[in-house]
Formats: structure tokens, C-alpha cells, sequence
């Protein structure tokens, strides 16, 4: 008699799986370092200046600080093509990470012995160093956890990814705003520095990524040139790709504006430094993980074009509460429907744009095209947020100012629908595996 066919349960943890695997759990180490210098120079530094009487004009002009990760894939091409002497030997990838973190620690470190009450300039040439180490750590934390990560993982390893982002930042900005009320900010810096760790912990743990695809190697001024325009005409060479570069120029606009603001807002308001750290930092940081986490099902149940979508009209809806909280005023109730909304909606953004943004590269430039990428994702935003955004706030007030960033958010919205439907968003994804796994 034959025996009927044994029934294995469902393993009620499979969903959790993908997310234990060694190169996601990498993603989240690497991307704790690369969202704590975000911190330092964004809204961590703004309290600072605003606490200490700088005006606003001023402040927002910091922002400018930010330019300088917009411009990195200038200098990308070197992490992907020259070898460092001693520390060469540990890997392309590990040797530009250790170093790049030590950069970072260092930087940031000395931004906070600058005291604003003494010299803006020293404050402002801190804070440019810290883009400088911080962008070039972030040119290499992406290329390594790209090629580190297989087609199937990308949506998994973006959301780790932003998982970490989020945990350096907030934890960097927490850390800081509560060390600096009782042992002043200089203790505050020196003590966040530390979050380079996390990264160079992963480059021990997982050694050399397997997917990392050396460049055709070439000599003397060829090898210079090639290592600066192989990677961009590469890209440019696509069917589609001005296009899609435009979207990633214009798709963060509104986004840009509104984040980077926000805790002027919040300080106009009166909201206190304690009122800050639990619904901006306490609250949006367990919103932006149930976005993350809901980005990830999006990703996987309906493919990267309308995970992508979905998160752009969140996005751009969502810059709307910030002009309702304007218009209320200060109420804690509002703020944390206002910053969790935000976050939800820009954690669904993290995984889908990401994983889109890591979807395009060539596995031979990664380091230099994931920074374009990266860097004209959020250009035009932060420019205009440090040339004009506080005088725009100073001349049409806050809840006008707002209004007018969501409408700036629908232009990228309204593109990349177009590009869905003639077909681009496939035809500008040149890896094979990357392209068949992307949706599906």
C-alpha cells in the first residue's frame, strides 16, 4: 500500500529569511555608517545654529554643504580604477572603505570642536569636509553593497540598507542633541564619529564582494580618461538614458526642499529640543521602519516599476502635512502625524528608488555610476534649498512654502508614469540577471 505523501508546514518565518542572510545583514551595517554623516551636516547641525542665533538665511546656506555629495561621481571613477598602496592588498572595495571611514570619523570629529559663536567660516569649512569624507563613503559603501548583494537580494538589501540609513542618522542626530544638552557638542560629535564602525565591521565579516567586475584596464593618459568617461558613456550609450537621468534630477525636488527645512519649522514653532528628539527622531524613526518594511512588500508582491510609483505619489502627497502643521501651529498631535506620514512615505521611497537607482548600474563602473545616480537623485533640491529656500520661507511664510514643494514633486511623477508606459524603465537596465529579477 502506498504511503500517502507527507504535508511539510509552512514555515511561518520564510518572509523573515531573506532579511538573515549574510549580504542584507551587511547592507544594514554599511548603511548605519553612510546615514550618520547625513546627520552631522543636515538637521543635527541646523538645531545647532539655530540654537545659537544664527539667522535663517545663513542656516539654509549650510545646506550647501550637501553639494558636495551631488558632485562625487567626479571623483568615483578613482575608487573604482586606482589601487591604494598597503591597503590595496585587502580588496578594492574593503581598502577605500577603511580608509574613507577613518576620513569620516576624523571630520566630523573637528566639525564639532568648531564653535559657530566664533568663527561661521571654521563651522562652514568643517562641515564641507565632513561632505567631502562622507560623499567619498558613500561612493564606496553603495559599490560594495551593490556587488555585494545577488539580483534576487536587491529589494531585500535596498530595504536593509535604508534600515541602517535611518538607524545611523536618528540614532547620530538622538545621540548628539541629548549628549550636547548636559557636555556641550564637541562630547556630541566625538561620541557619534564612532558610527563608522558598523562599515568597517562589515568589510571584515564578508571580505571582497564576488560580483565586483574589474574595468578593461588601460595605461598611461588612456587609463585616466577611461576611468572618467568609460562609466558615463556607457550609461549615456542606453536607449532612454537623458530621460531617465532627468527623472532622477527632478523625482526628489519637493522631497529635498521639505527634509531639509523641516527643523526650522519645528524651531519657529517652539517645539522643544525633547518635543524633537520623540516625534522627529522618536517617531519618524519607527515610521520610516514600517515604511521600509511595507516598501519591501510592495517591491516583491508588485514589481519595481509600481513599488516606485506608489512611492513617489506618497511622497509628494505627504509634503502636504508639513503646510497643515505650518497652518495649526504648535501641536504635538500634529507633529507626529506630520513625521510619520513623511517617513512611512520616504521609507517605501527608500527601498523602491533605491533598488531602482542600484538596478541601473553596470557591474564594471558601479562605484561611478551608482554615484551619478545618487548624487543628481537629490542636486536640484539642495541646491535650491541652500540659495533660496530661506528667503522663500522668509517671504511667502512656511505653509505656502509647503504647498509649493508638493507641487514641485509632480513633475518626477508624471515622468516616470511615462517612462512605465513607452517601456524605458526596462530597456535603460543593462545587467541581464538585474533586468529578468527586477520584476519578478
Amino acid at each position: 500500500m502506498t504511503q500517502p505523501h507527507s504535508i511539510k508546514p509552512r514555515d511561518p518565518l520564510a518572509w523573515l529569511r531573506p532579511y538573515l542572510e549574510p549580504a542584507p545583514l551587511g547592507a544594514l551595517l554599511l548603511g548605519i555608517s553612510s546615514g550618520f554623516p547625513y546627520a552631522m551636516i543636515g538637521a543635527t547641525l541646523t538645531t545647532r545654529l539655530a540654537q545659537d542665533g544664527i539667522d535663517k538665511k545663513s542656516v539654509t546656506a549650510f545646506s550647501l554643504a550637501f553639494l558636495v555629495y551631488n558632485f562625487k561621481f567626479l571623483w568615483a571613477p578613482l575608487i573604482d580604477s586606482l589601487r591604494l598602496p598597503l591597503l590595496g592588498r585587502l580588496g578594492q572595495r574593503r581598502s577605500w572603505l577603511f580608509l574613507s571611514a577613518a576620513a569620516v570619523a576624523a571630520s566630523v570629529t573637528w566639525l564639532g570642536l568648531a564653535d559657530p559663536n566664533d568663527s561661521l567660516m571654521r563651522v562652514a569649512t568643517a562641515a564641507v569636509l565632513v561632505g567631502i569624507a562622507g560623499s567619498t563613503f558613500d561612493i564606496v559603501i553603495d559599490a560594495y553593497r551593490i556587488e555585494l548583494l545577488e539580483p534576487r537580494q536587491l529589494g531585500v538589501g535596498s530595504g536593509m540598507s535604508q534600515y541602517g540609513w535611518r538607524i545611523g542618522s536618528v540614532s547620530a542626530g538622538a545621540l548628539a542633541l541629548l549628549v550636547a544638552a548636559k557636555s556641550g557638542w564637541s562630547t556630541a560629535y566625538a561620541l557619534c564619529a564612532m558610527f563608522a564602525v558598523p562599515a568597517v565591521i562589515a568589510g571584515l565579516w564578508l571580505g571582497e564582494p564576488e560580483r565586483h567586475r574589474e574595468p578593461i584596464k588601460r595605461k598611461g593618459m588612456a587609463a585616466a580618461l577611461a576611468a572618467v568617461l568609460d562609466p558615463l558613456m556607457e550609461f549615456f550609450k542606453r536607449h532612454g538614458a537623458w530621460l531617465v537621468l532627468l527623472f532622477v534630477l527632478l523625482h526628489k525636488i519637493g522631497d529635498t526642499l521639505a527634509n531639509l527645512t523641516v527643523r526650522l519649522l519645528l524651531n519657529d514653532l517652539h517645539f522643544s529640543n525633547e518635543e524633537i528628539a520623540t516625534y522627529d527622531v522618536g517617531f519618524g524613526f519607527i515610521a520610516y521602519l514600517v515604511g521600509i518594511f511595507v516598501g519591501g512588500i510592495l517591491y516583491a508582491r508588485l514589481g519595481m516599476k509600481r513599488a516606485v510609483m506608489i512611492s513617489l505619489v506618497l511622497m509628494a502627497v505627504s509634503n502636504l502635512s508639513f503646510a497643515a502643521l505650518a497652518h495649526i501651529g504648535h501641536n504635538n498631535a500634529m507633529l507626529a502625524f506630520t513625521i510619520c506620514f513623511e517617513n512611512f512615505a520616504s521609507g517605501i521611497g527608500g527601498v523602491a528608488v533605491v533598488a531602482y537607482l542600484s538596478a541601473l548600474c553596470n557591474l564594471s563602473f558601479t562605484a561611478t555610476q551608482f554615484a551619478l545616480l545618487s548624487a543628481a537623485a537629490s542636486i536640484v533640491g539642495r541646491f535650491v534649498t541652500g540659495t533660496t529656500a530661506g528667503g522663500l520661507i522668509e517671504s511667502m511664510g512656511y505653509e505656502n512654502f509647503y504647498l509649493l514643494t508638493t507641487v514641485l514633486a509632480l513633475p518626477g511623477v508624471l515622468l516616470f508614469a511615462w517612462m512605465i508606459r513607452s517601456g524605458l524603465i526596462d530597456q535603460a537596465i543593462v545587467e541581464t540577471d538585474v533586468r529578468r529579477a527586477a520584476d519578478g
